[in-house]
């Protein structure tokens, strides 16, 4: 049977309360996610929408021959968004549940909660005075209680209006210390939970990237033409986590103060939670006993600037969407260089809860812009980074660079088979490739395509050059952030030098192909070289890309199993973790020896004896392959150079890399209808106050925590659909979203989270919808 992952990359906009429809919405990607690897193990089937979601993938097994695994492997989120994707990713990675999550929405996102005692009203009269703005606040025009909020929360709403708005003045009204504990409560039921095996693979990587505003801002050089060097302030602090997926339950993604951090400095709305400062989170590990021990790594990685210059009492801290609202750029470079186990379908899902920005009524919008209209709207209401196009368009120009390689190297196998072919004769497939054989055979394809290429092999080499040089400058800044570069070209250009001193000032021999020196240095350093062959010949192992009837389902399967076995070789030389904590060091010391970092490099990966190793698996692999799929192997394998020599210079990201596209997809009440029109406005009640509304009711929470998990399980059968070659007919997807519904609203019956009131009118609509 086929298997295919299906890889989602999660974006989650700021959106103040809509924060609880998120959460929604992320905890249906979680309940997925554990169903699908559930199905994988063979676990024992659970109750509820797990099991429709499981029956979703038994039927994609059995109807259409193909085991799919669900995995969200990267999480990147601002301000009420960032809460979410940070939760989210420790419950994938530790396996933990996410229930506790669930809870603190609800139950503790409230204004009666969040509000700093020293804020609260001390008496019911005091402040009031001021009780005649908060009147007015709550009958202006799109705000106006009889016309806005259900009748049954119209009182509770207004009282708790008016005892924020007569509290603490010119103060923030929130306790920062208070959420940060809310939030390391969480963590802490979490902990707490039945812990299970994690949502991804062993081995697997997972990325985490929250947005946060760093106030004050840092001093960064900037290289310009003329002066050299200038210095910009830079305000954007960026939280990034990444960990390779345990065997084992119950291991934190980051020590949770860490996380706490995170949640707490993206979600922290100006003016109504104070700016997170470091020392907030000092005071949390001495209240809740817990140790920061890594503290001093944790801040040299995420500030090093501040670190380096000291000024680490300075930093103040506030909300993500500030500066960055829709987090795609954190998400996209987190797929560069990720493993591949199996044929890959990348999904990048954006969750955004209100698609519509546009705010007011025509009468309101042609009224002058007030005075509170302003400051509220600017903060909550006006999405920055505004439109999305520009990430859209990159995503879209790399699937299209994905398919013009697919039909370059289509075109180009025809005139590669037969070079090969003529290299060696037909007698190639008749020989037992065996690890020797395969290493002589490869050297003098690498030689003879060399040869061919011409005048062209040199544009050939200096790209290969180039792009090796990046790989290594990128890998030395990632290790000494204490340097305080920006980008990594100061150590492009020393080690360039240092590769000039050593004989690379050309690369071409006088007879034609590599130099013996260049030779040598690819030999040792061309990790994307290898990868990029493998990748090709997975690629061509693959149903979809190549149809040939007479080769069977299994022995594809086996050989994709073993190329990514390979491939798993070679990805573990990557980073900076194999080359051990004498690195460091090493890095920060480049720019006065390069010499000695690069022949640590070269000692540590030994990338010439791990091709040795791997040849022996492929010999292995190539051994049980029948005689067509074996002849296919061969000619690629050997064939690589040649379309290596055509493809590198004239693509981005190092020629072969991905072959297949990124989609796109989005999750919002405009996009789930199946069960109510509308969108939006017609199901979500956190939209009220300039999106604050949850925080006021506790039945606005619920209703759009609800309606989060149906419109994500909406979603969720979407997407598995959407992901098969021959898809499900309209009235079999209708049916697993119908279950998935129904099980959802049973769920919340049986948890009692939920009104019952709110539970029958939705399941009323959901049968008079989908019958």
């Amino acid at each position: 049977m086929r298997q295919k992952e299906l890889r989602i990359a999660l974006v989650c906009y700021g959106g103040v309360s809509l924060a609880v429809y998120m959460h929604g919405v992320t905890r249906e990607l979680w309940q997925l996610a554990r169903a699908s690897r559930d199905f994988h193990t063979g676990a024992t089937p659970r109750l509820g929408v797990d099991a429709v979601y499981r029956a979703l993938l038994e039927t994609v097994a059995e109807e259409r021959d193909l085991r799919l695994r669900v995995l969200p492997d990267i999480m990147s989120g601002a301000s009420a968004g960032g809460i979410n994707t940070v939760f989210l990713a420790q419950a994938i990675y530790s396996g933990q549940s996410l229930e506790p999550l669930t809870n603190l929405w609800l139950e503790v996102a409230d204004v009666d909660e969040l509000v700093d005692p020293a804020a609260r009203l001390k008496w019911r009269f005091s402040k009031i005075w001021a009780q005649p703005f908060a009147t007015w606040l709550l009958s202006r025009p799109g705000t106006d209680l009889a016309d806005e909020v259900a009748p049954e929360t119209q009182a509770e709403v207004e009282r708790k209006v008016s005892h924020l708005i007569r509290g603490r003045w010119f103060e923030p009204p929130f306790s920062g210390l208070g959420f940060s504990r809310l939030l390391e409560r969480a963590f802490s039921a979490m902990a707490d939970s039945e812990i299970e095996d994690p949502l991804l693979p062993p081995g697997h990587p997972l990325d985490l990237y929250v947005t946060a505003t760093d106030f004050h801002g840092y001093l960064e050089l900037l290289r310009l033409h003329s002066p050299p060097v200038v210095e910009d302030t830079e305000h954007r602090m960026p939280i990034t986590f990444r960990a390779r997926t345990p065997q084992k339950g119950g291991t934190d993604l980051a020590n949770p103060l860490e996380l706490v951090f995170a949640a707490r400095s993206t979600a922290s709305f100006p003016g109504a939670f104070p700016p997170l400062r470091i020392g907030e989170i000092d005071r949390l590990s001495d209240l809740t006993e817990r140790a920061w021990s890594g503290r001093e790594d944790f801040l040299e990685r995420i500030m090093p600037v501040h670190v380096a210059r000291e000024t680490l009492d300075n930093v103040s801290l506030i909300d993500g969407s500030v500066l960055v609202n829709k987090p795609f750029a954190g998400a996209i470079s987190a797929l560069q260089g990720r493993p591949a186990q199996r044929e890959v379908d990348r999904r990048f899902i954006y969750v955004d809860p209100r698609p519509d920005r546009t705010t007011g009524s025509g009468k309101e919008r042609s009224e002058p812009v007030g005075f509170f209209s302003a400051i509220f709207g600017s903060l909550s209401t006006l999405p920055r980074e505004q439109p999305i196009r520009d990430n859209l368009e990159q995503l879209e120009e790399q699937s299209r660079e994905a398919e013009r390689l697919s039909r370059m190297v289509s075109a180009l196998r025809p005139e590669v088979d037969g070079a090969v072919e003529k290299l060696f004769g037909r007698t190639l497939f008749l020989d037992r490739p065996t690890p020797p054989r395969l290493k002589n055979w490869r050297q003098k394809a690498q030689q003879a395509a060399a040869e061919r290429a011409g005048y062209a092999f040199h544009a050939y080499a200096q790209a290969k050059f180039a792009g090796i040089v990046s790989r290594l400058a990128r890998l030395t800044l990632t290790a000494a952030p204490k340097l305080g570069f920006d980008e990594p070209s100061p150590i492009e250009a020393v080690l360039r030098e240092e590769l000039v001193r050593r004989g690379l000032d050309t690369l071409a021999a006088p007879a034609g192909g590599a130099s013996p020196k260049a030779i040598a240095f690819f030999r040792e350093h061309d990790i994307g070289f290898r990868i990029r062959r493998l990748r090709l010949l997975a690629r061509r192992l693959a149903r979809d890309w190549e149809i040939d009837p007479e080769i069977p389902d299994d022995a594809l399967e086996t050989g994709r199993d073993a190329v990514y076995r390979i491939l798993a070789l070679y990805f573990e030389k990557e980073g900076t973790a194999p080359l051990g904590a004498a690195f460091e060091p090493l890095a920060e010391g480049v720019m006065r020896d390069p010499g000695t970092l690069l022949d640590m490099i070269e000692a540590k990966r030994l990338l010439p004896d791990l091709d040795d190793r791997a040849e022996e698996l492929l010999a292995a692999a190539l051994e049980q392959m029948p005689k067509n799929l074996r002849r296919r192997m061969l000619l690629t394998y050997l064939g690589f150079p040649y379309y290596d020599v055509a493809t590198l210079p004239l693509l981005r990201n190092e020629g072969l890399t991905e072959f297949d596209p990124v989609k796109v997809d989005r999750i919002s009440p405009d996009d789930a209808r199946s069960i109510r029109e509308g969108g939006t406005a017609a199901t979500l009640r956190g939209i009220e106050f300039y999106n604050f509304g949850a925080f006021f009711s506790r039945a606005y929470r619920e209703n759009d925590y609800l309606w989060g998990r149906l419109h994500g399980a909406e979603r969720m059968v979407d997407l598995i659909c959407s992901t098969l070659v021959k898809p499900f007919d309209d009235n079999t997807c209708r049916h697993f979203k119908r279950e998935a519904f129904h099980a959802i609203l049973d769920e919340e019956q049986a948890a009692g989270r939920c009104s019952q009131r709110l539970i029958d009118a939705i399941r009323a609509e959901v049968v008079e919808r989908l019958p």
